[in-house]
């Protein structure tokens, strides 16, 4: 069983900033991330550069692909080792996709840190 992957956009301070909260999460270290502007990120989990561009992109160890509100939730349910984030998200998964699409669309306006790709430029296209 592969390690789950999470790509997130890599310059986004929120996006860093939430991540370092996702890791934080993940203590027993269940999740891979990777920012979609490393070369071959996009390519790893089947997706394409401009899907990753629009929202953070998941796929879970089964090969499962999920993006936006979904993916979220998935990465959370794997960092916290429970389910419930996904059973959740079923119950209510349009106003979750809605939010999440407002947070994505203002995500550069949003307070965050230095982004990821700042920190590693050599990494980044």
């Amino acid at each position: 069983m592969d390690r789950p992957v999470l790509l997130f956009d890599g310059e986004c301070g929120f996006c860093t900033r939430s991540l370092g909260w996702l890791r934080r999460l993940d203590r027993h270290g269940r999740i891979e991330t990777l920012p979609y502007q490393l070369p071959g990120a996009p390519e790893s989990i089947g997706a394409g550069f401009d899907e990753c561009s629009r929202s953070v992109q998941w796929r879970g160890p089964d090969g499962t692909r999920l993006a936006g509100a979904a993916a979220v939730n998935a990465a959370l349910g794997s960092a916290l080792g429970t389910a419930l984030p996904l059973r959740l998200y079923r119950l209510c998964s349009g106003p979750q996709e809605r939010l999440y699409d407002v947070v994505a669309s203002n995500r550069r306006r949003l307070p965050g840190m230095r982004p990821w790709c700042s920190s590693h430029p050599g990494q980044c296209r």
